[in-house]
């Protein structure tokens, strides 16, 4: 069986006939897709620059192509071969690209690229991130000449910039994947004498054309759209130009046209063009809903068409305030994951063809994240394009180690923050502009405020940085680990839950029996100090799961609709396991809710149940971890995650009762007999109404196995470049998968097709075997088309089994040395969650009563601290004074909850005694947690409420968070804070209920 993922099937027709007419577009303003037929050598030869070099027997590649891919998840970040490596390319340009300029754009070179052409040096490129071009119209032969393009490249990790002998502080073993080379895509353009400029600034000081929409009226599908344009006159005279632009929607119909006014340009003069529209009926790009229209901008002189650029890009609208963010005029709370930049995938690194990362990102939609927070370096820019398709927001970084810097080294990073900004502005799926992985002073956050107003002023836009809790200059903020509350700025915690935990381990009870939290550590934090306890990192899916539940539960609880401060959410650490630091028991990251290939833990279905929503809960669902294949003596205790009021459970229809309910979200069965069949899980509202219900069936002894393709929108592209995955799972005799099975799979791949592989654990994590055992019945590979049109043939077979059998199709398509077919070629958009809906995306659970003056016999000048908004400061009795503090409220209000944050949130629980009016409202020990605590109070009306230290507190360890320093963060206690008689307050809250 055949599966093309997600996307509409487009018919192999249509795809050829669009093929066929991207090959007659006008020549000028026409961008090639420069990716194929490129030659490799590993290793450093200074006369591989030169146009006679013989090139014959280096290796043939199309790009984009890391020359060390093969090694990723075989070996860990810190052994991933490093070195130089030349790429060569040999092509002829257009019969009819005479006397035009010619460009070429590189989306990224890692560590460090030198370009020639034809023998002469063109320029080099050094950060290791971010796009760059040359114009090289000087240097190139017209046709039918031919041109060679050598580009000499050093991916070391501790290369330093020839100028300033200053390393890179991005360029790092434990975050920065280095898949070393040209492990992104190339272009040629072409263009005539007067031109609309490339937004690549480095190597050509350019910033290319803006699209932006303004003055929103979401109700009435109505906004301005404004276009401005960067143009160029290098012809010998003036000329009177202007725009002409045309807007198309998703299904290539033109929507609008308009012109902008016309302006002279001088010879060598660059001015900005503009025009703009006001257009009705329009479909505003949302979460899920990656509805984008191709904006064409045509540069018109002297009444003829000289230039074109075609921008394709959605509108929409944003706000940022009162610690909430609105998309389209309706609040959502950031749910998704911090993602590693490299976003990899075995023995391919990070150069996979761009349908496979709409594949990756959608699967964050799928499980209903809204937010991926791109870690340390900016992510490449078929990622970037491939969330405007898929509609998932980003969060986009410059580059960043853990710290903020000087010299040098942050004019770095302002500069790749100019470059990433002017590359990807016209990208709606950007929300956030991330300057560091740490806090920066606020100088250095007001200088990267300046650039994002000086090229990015209407782009709709927060910048901030990480801790950044009381900065007056960043627009957000957000700590890593903990929950953060505003009433001023959103705050969303931008990592939380960095447990690890392997596909392959269900629970104890399932072969191959791991116990939850052994296997030790092969490495070590980041500062090279030993992991004390590894148990976080070596999870069986049954806790992985549990834990991410927990660590959502703290954001949940603060959500919008709580109050007037609030937590905007938080991202999860990480979505797929990668190739970067970790320290479990494997040589690799596997705090992902996927596997490197993408397949599903059961945390992925976890956090399904509770993101389904803006905010609130939209659509209730459950999900039972683990599967129902156990021995018959098997008697443990399952998990259901719901986001019902109550759940209860069935096994071969026999009622056990309703779970106990924790954190919200999970529901508890202790000492459930196995017996095969079916086990069902039902969740009920508040009124014993079902609203949702789950099950899960024993599967049958293994017997055969089953292979599925999934593939490229529209089918496998025979250009040498394209991969389709294939799942291969142990199936039973009705084809139900075998969820203990963990059979060695033998692969066998025929025809125009290569075989690539995919990952287990084992010798070298299987990594390039054709021998790959299932993990819980199910496993991946990936093979590469060839280069002619035909059938992929692919037999799996284990001993004792039915062998699976599986034919691909691969398609014509043009992949000559210069194409206009893109890589994202008819590449289609996720829309399955449909536009912004008009409701409100939360109810509102309680009344907040503000404070307006607190007293207390110690340390009276810090009172203020808190509750002044600012988690940065804090309240705490001074040594031997009295551990009390009375608060004042703005209005006299029935006190039904306290809401606080403590210092040493995590590890400290502290005895509390509250009075409303001298009337005790609670008497309790404080839980620990990731910031706020809630304590139900008995409901009295007052104006005062008191809170006293009734004994010493103790500490806890509960809650087992370690920094990646391998530093036990004292959660806001102060540098020697650890004496157990005082009481210690960062914010405090008061509510009442809303049906007082």
């Amino acid at each position: 069986m055949n599966r093309t993922f997600f996307y509409p099937v487009l018919t192999v027709l249509l795809l050829l006939a669009n093929f066929a007419f991207a090959q007659k577009q006008n020549p000028d303003g026409i961008k090639y897709n420069f990716n194929y037929d490129w030659r490799l050598f590993t290793g450093d030869d200074d006369q591989a620059k030169n146009t006679s070099y013989n090139d014959k027997n280096w290796t043939k590649v199309n790009l984009p192509y890391a020359w060390n891919q093969s090694e990723a998840f075989k070996v860990d970040i810190t052994r991933l071969p490093t070195g130089i490596a030349w790429y060569r390319k040999t092509f002829q340009l257009p019969a009819k690209s005479k006397n035009q300029k010619v460009f070429i754009e590189f989306e990224g070179v890692r560590q460090m690229g030198e370009i020639y052409v034809n023998g002469t040096f063109v320029g080099r490129h050094e950060n290791g991130a971010m796009a760059f071009g040359f114009d090289i119209t000087s240097l190139i032969k017209p046709f039918p000449q031919e041109n060679v393009i050598a580009v000499k490249t050093d991916n070391d990790w501790k290369y330093k910039e020839k100028a300033t002998d200053s390393g890179f502080q991005w360029n790092d073993k434990n975050f920065n994947a280095n898949y070393g080379g040209i492990p992104k895509n190339v272009y040629l353009h072409i263009k005539s004498n007067v031109y609309q400029t490339l937004p690549l600034f480095s190597g050509l000081g350019t910033s290319g054309t803006y699209v932006y929409a303004s003055d929103f009226d979401i109700a009435k599908k109505r906004a301005l759209i404004n276009v401005s344009s960067q143009v160029k006159n290098e012809q010998t005279s003036a000329v009177n130009a202007q725009l002409k632009i045309s807007v198309a929607d998703m299904d290539g119909k033109v929507v609008a046209t308009f012109l902008g006014e016309t302006a002279t340009i001088e010879p060598n003069e660059i001015k900005d063009l503009k025009a703009s529209k006001a257009l009705n009926d329009l479909n505003f790009w949302s979460w899920g809903y990656g509805y984008l229209y191709n904006v064409k901008s045509e540069l018109v002189v002297n009444n003829k068409v000289v230039d074109q650029t075609t921008i394709r890009t959605g509108f929409r609208k944003t706000k940022f305030e009162k610690g909430m963010i609105w998309l389209n005029d309706r609040v959502i709370m950031m749910h998704g994951y911090a993602q590693r930049t490299s976003n990899e995938w075995p023995s391919l690194g990070m150069s996979v063809p761009a349908w496979m990362s709409d594949y990756s990102n959608s699967q964050m939609i799928e499980s209903n994240g809204n937010l991926v927070r791109w870690m340390h370096i900016t992510p490449w820019k078929q990622d970037v394009e491939s969330c405007d398709r898929v509609g998932l927001i980003q969060a986009m970084p410059a580059g960043d180690s853990e710290k903020d810097v000087t010299g040098r080294r942050w004019e770095q990073r302002t500069e790749l923050m100019r470059d990433a900004i002017i590359y990807n502005r016209n990208n709606p799926s950007i929300l956030f502009y991330e300057c560091g992985n740490e806090s920066i002073s606020e100088e250095h956050m007001a200088e990267m405020k300046a650039i994002r107003d000086k090229y990015d002023p209407n782009g709709g836009r927060a910048i901030g940085s990480r801790e950044m809790l009381d900065s007056k200059t960043a627009e957000y903020g957000g700590e890593m680990l903990y929950i953060n509350k505003s009433a001023r700025l959103p705050f969303w915690a931008t990592e939380y839950s960095r447990d690890e935990g392997l596909r392959k381990y269900w629970d104890e009870f399932t072969p191959p029996f791991h116990k939850e939290g052994t296997g030790g550590t092969s490495h070590t934090n980041v500062n090279g100090s030993k992991v004390a306890d590894a148990s976080s990192y070596n999870h069986n899916q049954d806790a992985h799961a549990i834990e991410n539940v927990t660590r959502w539960y703290d954001y949940y609880r603060e959500r919008p609709g709580t109050g007037t401060r609030v937590s905007s959410g938080g991202v999860n650490i990480i979505f797929s396991d990668s190739n970067t630091h970790f320290r479990g028991a494997e040589n690799y990251r596997r705090s992902g809710e996927v596997d490197p290939m993408r397949l599903p833990k059961d945390g992925f279905y976890a956090h399904k149940v509770m993101w389904d929503g803006w905010v609130d809960i939209e659509n209730p669902s459950a999900h039972i971890i683990g599967h129902w294949n156990y021995d018959s003596s098997v008697t443990k205790k399952i998990s259901v995650v719901s986001s019902a009021d109550a759940v209860e459970l069935f096994v071969n229809n026999k009622s056990l009762g309703k779970g106990i309910q924790s954190y919200q979200f999970l529901f508890t069965f202790e000492n459930v007999k196995f017996e095969p069949g079916t086990i069902r899980a039902v969740g009920y509202d508040k009124t014993g109404k079902k609203i949702c219900e789950t099950e899960i069936k024993t599967a049958g002894k293994p017997a055969a196995v089953k292979l599925t393709a999934i593939q490229r929108p529209g089918g496998t592209l025979a250009d040498g470049s394209d991969v389709a995955i294939v799942e291969v799972e142990v199936v039973d005799e009705k084809g139900n998968r075998c969820p203990t099975a963990l059979n060695m799979i033998n692969f066998d791949v025929q025809g125009q097709g290569t075989f690539i592989g995919g990952i287990a654990q084992g010798p070298d994590n299987y990594i390039g075997s054709k021998n790959i055992p299932v993990e819980c019945g199910v496993n991946r590979i990936m093979v590469r088309a060839g280069e002619k049109q035909g059938e992929i043939k692919i037999n799996a077979s284990s001993e004792n089994l039915k062998t699976g059998t599986l034919v691909i199709k691969t398609i014509a398509v043009d992949n000559a040395k210069l194409t206009t077919v893109m890589p994202d070629h008819q590449l289609p958009s996720y829309t399955k969650k449909g536009p912004s809906p008009g409701t409100p995306s939360f109810k509102k659970t309680r009344t907040p009563i503000a404070i307006i003056d607190a007293k207390t016999a110690s340390n009276q000048t810090d009172a203020a601290k808190s509750y002044d908004d600012n988690e940065l400061t804090e309240w705490s009795n001074s040594k031997d004074g009295n551990p009390v503090i009375e608060f004042e409220l703005e209005r006299e209000a029935l006190i039904s909850q306290s809401v606080i944050k403590f210092a040493g949130w995590r590890s400290k629980k502290y005895p509390i005694l509250i009075y409303v009016d001298n009337k005790e409202v609670f008497n309790g020990t404080t839980p620990t947690s990731l910031g706020y605590v809630t304590l139900e109070c008995k409901p009295t009306k007052g104006k005062k409420v008191r809170i006293e230290l009734a004994g010493a507190t103790k500490d806890s360890n509960e809650i087992n968070l370690v920094e990646i320093t391998g530093k036990v963060d004292q959660a806001g206690l102060k540098s020697g804070d650890k004496k157990n008689g005082e009481l210690t307050i960062v914010e405090a809250e008061f509510y009442e209920p809303l049906d007082k």
